[in-house]
């Protein structure tokens, strides 16, 4: 699949929040829309994938790309898996051409470090990476109910532009399915990162 001139370039992160499922699905939009992807899935990503879904992804980053390439049809200039300690990777440079960052599910954790700027991890680093180049970095927290300090760490967020977008689909469409609900979330996501979708009709269409 070649990239065209009007496709973007997306950080996506799968941190260790149940709702990996809503990750997954945006990872498959993204690469099947023919979108160039830097993937991150953290090591308490991989446990989760492992009891949410009947996934098996490979820990090693190279296996890893190989079988989503292969499963999505893709090339492997369109998908890099980085790892967490991947320091040299263009995603923790302001240099990089990278359009947008989505965390998808956001961990409470990985919410906290992006919200002190901790860069203690190549998420971490890629996320302040975009906050600083003024960019836009979307947050999919999957938690509830919130504690004081989650809201905190989310309202300093907010006010950095972050867009922070709790895992709360809607049911206006009347949704049949899990994967409906699923559908619901990734098609917002896909609003706020500038990418056109047709997984749900807009309100009054």
């Amino acid at each position: 699949m070649n990239l065209d001139t009007d496709k973007k370039i997306i950080v996506l992160a799968i941190s260790g929040a149940s709702g990996v499922q809503y990750g997954i699905r945006l990872l498959e939009q993204l690469l099947t829309h023919g979108h160039k992807v830097y993937l991150l899935v953290t090591r308490a990503a991989h446990v989760v994938i492992s009891m949410e879904t009947e996934l098996s992804w490979p820990a090693n980053t190279h296996e890893l790309q190989s079988q989503l390439c292969k499963r999505y049809g893709v090339k492997e200039d369109q998908l890099e898996v980085c790892g967490e300690n991947e320091w040299a990777s263009p995603i923790a440079s302001g240099s990089s051409s990278v359009d947008a960052m989505v965390v998808c599910p956001c961990s409470m954790g990985t919410l906290s470090s992006i919200a002190v700027g901790a860069s203690a991890n190549l998420l971490e680093r890629a996320a302040d990476v975009i906050l600083k180049e003024r960019k836009k970095l979307v947050l999919v927290p999957r938690e509830t109910p919130f504690s004081d300090i989650h809201l905190e760490n989310m309202l300093k967020l907010s006010r950095m532009d972050a867009i922070i977008m709790a895992a709360n689909p809607g049911f206006y469409n009347k949704p049949d399915t899990i994967d409906d609900l699923v559908d619901f979330m990734v098609a917002r996501i896909l609003d706020h990162i500038g990418i056109a979708q047709q997984l749900q009709p807009r309100w009054g269409e």
